[in-house]
């Protein structure tokens, strides 16, 4: 068990592709209600693909933070998407949050909450944050709504696994007074 305090989040870079590419995966495979990607899909992705998600916002638009133990092991991550549309710019995206089993609980997952929103302010253009939750996973819905975000819709059926469909609550966080 690491304690939080021992946790360090940083954003990630092509370096650290290895490490984020295991995450993510076990997210996917552990979690496939939670996100709309599909373990199997992202596992046949080349790893310039995943290096390329981890570049410099200047290059891909996005930036990724990881939650890093002492000994150097990731063990959460979320994401921010920044729209580079004229009309959509003011806005961004929250993907990817994820935490291991072994380590949630301990505020690494607000942690990287708290880190993503950070980022996000720093966008002097950016006003909105979104995010979409399944809408069954309440601890999830309490952090976002801890960290303001506000419910404003909700997505019927978003996603099939097999037989069963999941609903995806819509979440924004208005970082600037319109």
């Amino acid at each position: 068990m690491t304690d939080a305090a021992a946790i360090t989040v940083a954003l990630l870079t092509p370096s650290d592709v290895d490490e984020y590419r295991r995450v993510r995966l076990r997210a996917l495979a552990e979690h496939p209600e939670a996100f709309r990607s599909d373990v199997e899909e992202e596992a046949a992705k080349p790893m310039r693909w995943w290096a390329e998600r981890l570049a410099p916002r200047a290059e891909s638009h996005a930036a990724f933070v990881g939650a890093w133990t002492a000994a150097r092991r990731l063990v959460g991550t979320a994401g921010l998407l920044l729209e580079t549309r004229r009309k959509v710019c003011h806005t961004a995206t929250l993907v990817g949050m994820y935490v291991t089993p072994e380590h949630a609980g301990r505020g690494i997952g607000a942690r990287l909450l708290d880190a993503c929103i950070d980022l996000v302010r720093a966008e002097p253009s950016v006003e909105i944050l979104y995010l979409t939750v399944t809408s069954t996973n309440a601890g999830a819905i309490r952090l976002y709504e801890r960290a303001g975000f506000s419910a404003y819709g909700l997505e019927p059926r978003a996603m099939r696994l097999g037989d069963r469909a999941f609903d995806k609550l819509m979440m924004a966080l208005h970082l600037r007074s319109a």
